[in-house]
């Protein structure tokens, strides 16, 4: 990596300013609620992202090449000090996400990103945007580390990425999303994540089974609710406080979860799927998956079935969250209609850019059964 980088425009020495806008570094920028963000802040602020490799190619930002676990981001002291001197707001919302990363890695990253943004926020004195999960409510069990150590080590790794925040005294805010969908008028996301291929299934009618109670929340919001209250809080120079960007008693039920996804199968054409049985978490991996060994059920299905139920681990909640939408600096609180809506939109999105696989499933559902004589 070259020490001084060559997309980072510095200001020549001993100038501060004028600027027309004030600079904002964001980080996880190519992420689904990174891209989000973008559209949101960039007609205020001078975008800077920071990326490892693959360029975001957006005009409208700046573009710093980086490592956010090495020191400095991996640069050189001088671009360290030129880019702590440039900066007047940063937004940390890059993590890693991915629960089939070693545990040690996921905590390494998520920990070492969220102290050397610190140490730049603290060093440019500048406020820092946190974004954490509201799911950090949801405290593992010791079974649920020793099944599900990715989900597991994300959700640890986020606490502990708060309390360094804290224990920092750097003005700012920690923010909490729930799960994040993609946008409430258009469906669209920036990329594939675990609610987005769970629609998929849904509406292809491959969950016979769901880990989960009937009547267990899911917290969903849309990525431009979020992204219009993390603006907020930023431009409301908001220099404290916890703030839960959740549907909150608003969440629809798993079972509601299950019927809309239903609703659009048969919307293009599909056999309306089942409503998958729902049973308790704690039995798919103690009763279902262990009575399953040696039948002939799909490695594809198995796997499957544990992917929900971790999932599930981190994203099911029988009682609502808190909320902070639509309190002062913190956007709008989406009704319950507006939150399934949304789903449908994002189900239909998901529908729309497939329709050679719905098409192939359509054919299987009206394909004539052969009878042996």
């Amino acid at each position: 990596m070259q020490s001084d980088n060559p997309r980072l425009t510095v200001l020549p020495a001993g100038r501060t300013g004028p600027r027309d806008r004030p600079t904002l570094l964001l980080t996880g920028g190519s992420g689904v609620l990174g891209r989000a963000l973008i559209d949101e802040l960039s007609a205020e602020y001078d975008l800077l992202c920071l990326r490892r490799n693959t360029p975001l190619r957006d005009p409208r930002v700046r573009e710093l090449e980086g490592d956010l676990v090495a020191p400095r981001l991996g640069l050189s002291p001088r671009a360290w000090h030129e880019l702590a001197r440039q900066v007047d707001v940063v937004l940390h919302s890059a993590a890693e996400t991915n629960w089939r990363t070693p545990p040690e890695n996921i905590t390494r990253t998520n920990l070492r990103g969220a102290d050397t943004v610190l140490d730049l926020a603290a060093r440019a004195d500048a406020p820092l945007y946190l974004m954490s999960t509201a799911f950090v409510a949801n405290t593992p069990t010791e079974e649920d580390r020793r099944r599900f150590p990715g989900a597991a080590a994300y959700l640890d790794s986020k606490s502990r990425a708060e309390q360094l925040m804290r224990d920092a005294g750097v003005p700012g805010a920690i923010v909490r999303p729930s799960v994040v969908m993609g946008d409430s008028a258009t469906g669209r996301i920036a990329g594939q994540q675990g609610l987005t291929k769970t629609i998929g299934s849904m509406v292809l009618g491959q969950v016979p089974v769901l880990p989960g109670a009937p009547d267990a929340r899911i917290d969903m919001v849309p990525q431009d609710y979020v992204a219009r209250a993390v603006g907020d809080l930023v431009r409301g120079g908001v220099g404290s406080g916890e703030y839960w960007l959740t549907a909150g008693k608003e969440a629809i039920e798993l079972r509601e979860f299950a019927d809309v996804c239903a609703d659009v199968a048969v919307h293009h054409g599909l056999p309306r799927p089942q409503r998958p049985r729902l049973i308790p978490v704690e039995a798919v991996h103690r009763l279902l998956l262990p009575m399953l060994e040696g039948t002939a059920l799909p490695a594809s299905v198995r796997r499957r079935l544990e992917h929900y139920a971790e999932l599930l681990l981190v994203f099911q909640r029988e009682l609502p969250f808190d909320t902070s939408l639509g309190t002062p600096d913190c956007g709008t609180r989406p009704t319950r209609g507006d939150i399934r809506a949304a789903l449908v939109r994002n189900a239909e999105s998901w529908a729309a850019g497939r329709s050679g696989l719905l098409g192939r499933h359509r054919a299987a559902a009206t394909a004539p059964t052969e009878v042996a004589s």
